[in-house]
């Protein structure tokens, strides 16, 4: 069974409602390491050996965070710069991470349509990914889209339930690889790949 570690970024979880709901369990759920960065490293001194040896431990890497100024909060800035060192995450020496899985979990409270090349945003949530993505892609890693969940300030806790019960399936099924990752690299949305699955699930 594939191993899992959840990299969380959220420098105020105490005034969240959202992430809140969607992380409890997760450390309870086997073969998954919860990792919540600013709990860890609060004056942002990360401990590069510890991080190197628990991505070499796991299998798939999940960044989960919510989507600031179209990125992520500032810790998984600093933690890729100092983690993924040339040598050891990348160049022609640099195989630690290869054919391992990544994808974001990510939060906004921008609706759907907001990130559309025709929307407010004028970029899908992707497309704003696309420096993570290209940094997985420089560690031969494989990267998925993100799994989101929209308008967050509006959404309802009964909701957020629902994502959170549909994002530990989703882990469970990543584990046992019963996804095809090839084929969800094409899609914008882990959430409509998934969807998608599920129904095709329940109609063979």
């Amino acid at each position: 069974m594939k191993k899992i570690l959840v990299l969380f970024a959220h420098p105020a979880l105490q005034k969240s409602r959202i992430n809140k709901i969607l992380i409890d369990g997760l450390d309870k759920m086997e073969d998954v390491t919860f990792h919540d960065l600013y709990q860890s490293y609060p004056e942002l001194d990360i401990d590069i050996p510890r991080e190197k040896e628990l991505l070499e431990k796991h299998d798939i890497i999940v960044l989960h965070h919510p989507f600031f100024w179209y990125s992520a909060p500032a810790i998984l800035k600093e933690w890729q710069d100092l983690v993924l060192e040339h040598g050891w995450a990348y160049g022609s020496m640099g195989n630690a991470l290869k054919d391992k899985t990544c994808f974001n979990v990510v939060t906004t409270g921008g609706r759907r349509e907001a990130y559309d090349p025709k929307g407010h945003n004028n970029f899908t949530i992707r497309q704003l990914l696309a420096p993570i993505e290209q940094t997985a892609n420089l560690c031969k890693m494989i990267y998925l889209p993100p799994y989101v969940v929209h308008g967050t300030h509006s959404i309802t806790s009964e909701s957020v339930k629902q994502h959170r019960n549909e994002l530990h399936s989703i882990l469970h099924d990543l584990q046992h690889e019963k996804l095809n990752l090839n084929e969800m690299r094409t899609w914008d949305y882990f959430n409509d790949f998934y969807q998608k699955f599920q129904k095709e699930k329940q109609t063979t």
